[in-house]
């Protein structure tokens, strides 16, 4: 299956989830739930807390089904924005400040993907190879660790405006490295 047919796959699993179609939300979990599980233990740390927050963010996905446009984007990257929020969001709770200092915070990830996800994420490390360091560098604090523009900023001493435009070069060529729907 090619990247518009597993997008066009996608769409319309979210559109029968719309309509209350529970085996489409049960395929559409099985699709992504492993590379959304990932995301959220990358900036989490903490495995139960990103099973805690992949079950949530499929509730949310059923919720808002009937919000989803796909001229507006791929379902994958719908859902992995929604992850990323809420992870952030959770990361920056007191609670898990509070935690922060726990040992053996568990931080495998099962790998569970498919074959197609296997070349997915084959590509998006070669795509991230071809990146300059400096931008390779915004980009994963910003996705993997979870950093805001300005804790970038001040992580690698460089203005705030000098991150943005990073990110954005950044994600540009991602983008035309990965084909013009495929970004990560």
């Amino acid at each position: 299956m090619d990247a518009a047919e597993d997008a066009e796959l996608d769409a319309e699993l979210v559109a029968r989830m719309a309509d209350g179609d529970r085996a489409a939300m049960s395929e559409l979990y099985a699709r992504h739930s492993s590379i959304l599980l990932g995301l959220a233990v990358r900036i989490v740390k903490d495995r139960r807390e990103a099973e805690d927050l992949l079950h949530d963010v499929f509730l949310e996905a059923w919720r808002a089904a009937r919000t989803f446009d796909p001229k507006r984007g791929r379902v994958r990257t719908w859902l992995a924005i929604r992850m990323r929020s809420r992870a952030l969001d959770l990361q920056k709770s007191a609670r898990v400040s509070r935690n922060a200092g726990d040992a053996g915070l568990e931080t495998q990830v099962e790998d569970s993907a498919s074959a197609d996800r296997l070349g997915d994420h084959a590509r998006v490390r070669a795509a991230l190879s071809e990146l300059g360091p400096e931008q390779k560098r915004v980009l994963e604090l910003a996705y993997f660790e979870g950093l805001s523009c300005m804790e970038i900023a001040q992580k690698i001493a460089i203005p705030v405006g000098t991150v943005k435009s990073r990110l954005a070069a950044g994600l540009d060529r991602l983008r035309g490295a990965l084909g013009s729907g495929a970004a990560p």
